[in-house]
């Protein structure tokens, strides 16, 4: 077990490190206690990278302008469906299940888009967290009362959810999984509607831009792998990443990014908190 420690100045953090901006915050090598900035810090307009697929990014280049913090948005990713999506309507047609198990925003999307091609049958859906709550938010009133979002986990994971997901460990229970191809998860009877692959144009002239911000934001491990791969071999980036969740941040520094932060709830609030805490501890090194 890594024994704890205190941090009394920011230019002292040992790399590499994943922060947590939850109390108390926690590293890969220990403890760390660190202020958040509050919205009305000077940041002299920092850039942070949005990295999302084109068209996803508006909420959370909101959230960050909001508190006077300039985006620079290149998405890293794009997301293409497979022939299980077509089975997955089929399927919703003449199967009914004691839950659908979505597990991310984008998995919502395309599983919304398949129920409604079967004719929005009454389901049961648990989701792993907040943010992919809300896609459901979206469909009309008067296609809710077939649509049932029953289960939340207690922490936005894919574990947790399986291990608290009522009735899961019944062997009579009945649960289809429409995931992405890469969705490490593995919970009742698994369609792969789509898969997560880098975007396959990236403007040269926005990729030099983006490698001189202060922090890049990441949804997805597949993202963190878009990224990396653009990384100059010439250059050493060491630039900060804020991540949507653990999943995420640990891939990040199984890929070799130093600079990691993670809230310990994926979702969009912590997300902008550690984006907050990574721009704060940049302006503090490069005051020292």
């Amino acid at each position: 077990m890594v024994s704890p420690f205190s941090l009394t100045t920011l230019s002292h953090i040992p790399p590499p490190a994943i922060l947590r901006p939850s109390s108390p915050r926690r590293s890969l090598n220990g403890r760390i206690s660190l202020k958040v900035a509050s919205a009305s810090a000077d940041y002299a307009s920092p850039k942070v990278v949005v990295t999302r697929e084109r068209g996803k990014n508006g909420t959370l280049i909101n959230a960050l302008e909001t508190r006077g913090i300039d985006c620079l948005e290149l998405p890293l990713i794009e997301h293409n469906q497979l022939p299980d999506f077509h089975k997955l309507s089929s399927i919703l047609s003449s199967t009914s299940f004691d839950w659908i198990i979505i597990t991310s925003p984008e998995a919502g999307v395309t599983f919304l888009d398949a129920w409604n091609a079967a004719g929005t049958p009454k389901v049961r859906v648990g989701v792993v967290g907040a943010g992919t709550a809300s896609i459901f938010e979206k469909i009309v009133p008067s296609s809710k009362q077939s649509l049932n979002v029953a289960f939340v986990p207690s922490k936005a994971t894919g574990t947790v959810l399986a291990a608290e997901l009522p009735n899961y460990c019944n062997a009579r229970s009945s649960v289809l999984y429409p995931a992405s191809a890469k969705a490490s998860n593995e919970i009742g009877t698994r369609l792969n509607t789509y898969t997560t692959e880098p975007i396959s144009h990236v403007d040269q002239m926005v990729l030099e831009e983006a490698l001189t911000a202060p922090v890049i934001a990441v949804a997805s491990p597949s993202a963190v792998r878009a990224w990396v791969s653009l990384l100059p071999e010439s250059q050493k980036w060491d630039n900060a990443a804020a991540c949507i969740g653990e999943t995420t941040a640990l891939a990040a520094r199984k890929l070799g990014l130093r600079n990691v932060y993670f809230p310990s709830n994926p979702g969009l609030e912590g997300w902008v908190t550690s984006i907050l805490e990574a721009l704060q501890v940049n302006n503090q090194l490069h005051k020292v």
